[in-house]
């Protein structure tokens, strides 16, 4: 796959099919920004604005080859593992920020 296709690829996982697989089945991320943070985070192994320039938009742009294919990667296995993969990526992105993870909805038990 040429970088192109590799990227549009980024952008309709992250625009169009995590966000409506995600509100489907009402995983704890469901908002594209999200997902990007997400996947934009553990391609460069930390929060990606201490390593991209976030006054350059949009930040997937600036990927390396193996940076943006590691996220479509990524992003396929949260395609295919759903929630509970999600989880951990999410949690993991928002220790990087000092924040605490997500707490599940009242009634469904954190997995």
């Amino acid at each position: 796959m040429t970088r192109e296709e590799v990227y549009t690829r980024y952008r309709q996982l992250v625009d169009d099919e995590l966000p409506r697989r995600a509100r489907e089945g009402r995983w704890v991320v469901t908002a594209d920004h999200c997902f990007g943070r997400i996947l934009l985070d553990h391609a460069v192994g930390g929060r990606w604005y201490d390593v991209l320039d976030r006054r350059r938009s949009p930040a997937s742009a600036q990927l390396d080859d193996d940076q943006l294919a590691a996220a479509v990667a990524l992003a396929e296995r949260v395609l295919a593992e759903g929630d509970p993969l999600l989880r951990e990526l999410d949690a993991q992105s928002l220790a990087w920020r000092g924040q605490p993870p997500k707490r599940s909805p009242p009634g469904r038990p954190a997995r």
